[in-house]
């Protein structure tokens, strides 16, 4: 990472400065204040030409203030000091006149915090248009070489979040994103994938432009292939939206109540307690929230305060914790953990051509898309095949195939998880990709 240039975001100081004041001058019984503020940049390209090129910075201050259970929250978008002491007293006002929280808990004391820091790449920070431009004019380029329509977008940002409140806690973090996301097209093909990374020189563009190329160039003129239960090969990118929805889905509140695929119910469908420990999943699935990862270096704390440290969430194939907000730990005697996220699942050193040479018939799935609830006390899901389907026949990507719609229990696929492969990163993501032995297609759809 490089200290050659200034971070173009309020320093720590500044942003305390502001809480501190807002705390100073509350006449509330209690107040939690949150800070952020971001510089993004934008640019995105189709046809193998730059479209847009775009910046934003965005401020928010955000003011709960408590009078017993009884809480409001005002939020302004502008740093002036008359703007902020206004949204101190209009979230004063509100809260006097609302009704009291049934789920009120008290406000946060302080934290202690792991000494991980989040990742802040300077170069990203200060990235210019010119810069993202000579990227994407490469992409582009490669693109145009192949004789196959680019699209994509190439972002990064900069962003800070503080926390204080009236009674003592505090807390300061600032950090880098780039993503990347590249689309080609030709004739009836399509390909795609992305990538993130907490810089822009992470980012492996003209590695990740040429494989979409490769791939567009094999998926033009797709043959059908009869919707049924096949063995798949997800490549990472489609595996972690799927993983998203269960990871998501291990709500502690969801499973006592008898929503969740976590639930354990009796005779008569009654919540009677939850599955963790169960051998619910493959052996292979291992996945902890692991802020600390090389590849996320995320900061240390969640919006909410409570600590970002690392958790095991599923180990063996045994769901080992559920998400529990503060009220429901509270309610059920048990520790708060917050958001499961940042997550990584291990993976392992095979490539994803290893996964395919594994696989004597199957489908080839570069990217899920649309995915949907179909059921969420069971977690069946449906979505559809984009950007790149193929038939695996003998270890090959033998021929394109037509995109399909799938409908399919997300608990099973777990299950039904046979090899992974190395990991990469998405968002708040890092996985592998997999081989899943039973993964069902209803129908064929016209996407390309």
């Amino acid at each position: 990472m490089t200290i050659t240039a200034k971070s173009p975001l309020m320093t720590s100081e500044q942003a305390l400065e502001i809480i501190e004041s807002v705390i100073a001058n509350s006449k509330a019984d209690a107040v939690m204040v949150s800070l952020n503020a971001s510089e993004s940049a934008l640019s995105r390209f189709s046809e193998n030409q730059m479209t847009q090129n775009l910046s934003k910075n965005r401020f928010n201050l955000s003011i709960t203030s408590y009078f017993g259970t009884s809480s409001a929250t005002v939020a302004n978008t502008e740093i002036d000091p008359e703007a902020i002491q206004d949204t101190l007293r209009r979230s004063e006002t509100l809260a006097r006149l609302a009704p009291s929280d049934p789920e009120w808990v008290p406000l946060l004391e302080p934290q202690k915090y792991e000494p991980h820091v989040a990742a802040f790449d300077l170069e990203t920070a200060n990235s210019s248009p010119l810069d993202r431009g000579q990227k994407v004019q490469q992409v582009c380029a490669q693109c145009l070489q192949a004789k196959v329509e680019g699209s994509g977008t190439l972002s990064s940002s900069a962003s800070l979040q503080a926390l204080g409140s009236s009674t003592g806690l505090r807390a300061y973090q600032e950090e880098t994103e780039a993503d990347f996301s590249v689309t080609a097209r030709l004739q009836n093909g399509s390909s795609w994938t992305s990538r993130s990374a907490y810089s822009l020189a992470n980012l492996p563009l003209e590695e990740l432009t040429q494989q979409v190329i490769e791939r567009c160039v094999a998926s033009v003129n797709p043959q059908e292939v009869r919707p049924g239960v096949y063995p798949v090969v997800l490549e990472a990118a489609a595996f972690s939206e799927l993983l998203y929805w269960i990871i998501a889905n291990l709500d502690a509140r969801s499973a006592d109540e008898g929503r969740s695929f976590m639930s354990l119910l009796d005779q008569a469908g009654k919540p009677v307690g939850n599955h963790l420990g169960e051998p619910l999943f493959s052996p292979l699935v291992q996945v902890k929230r692991e802020p600390s990862h090389p590849l996320l270096q995320s900061g240390n704390f969640l919006a909410d305060g409570l600590p970002n440290s690392s958790l095991d969430i599923i180990t063996d194939g045994r769901p080992q914790t559920l998400s529990y907000s503060r009220y429901w730990a509270a309610k059920q005697s048990k520790e708060p953990t917050g958001s499961l996220f940042p997550i990584v699942m291990q993976g392992s050193t095979q490539s994803i051509q290893d996964l395919i040479a594994q696989t004597e018939r199957g489908i080839f799935v570069s990217r899920a898309w649309y995915v949907r609830y179909v059921n969420p006390r069971t977690l069946e899901v449906t979505g559809m095949t984009r950007d790149g389907t193929f038939w695996i026949e003998n270890g090959q990507l033998a021929y394109p195939i037509k995109n399909l719609r799938f409908n399919q229990e997300l608990p099973l696929m777990l299950r039904d998880l046979e090899s992974v492969s190395t990991v990469q990163r998405f968002g708040s993501a890092v996985v592998p990709g997999v081989k899943i032995q039973n993964f069902r297609f209803s129908s064929i759809t016209d996407s390309i």
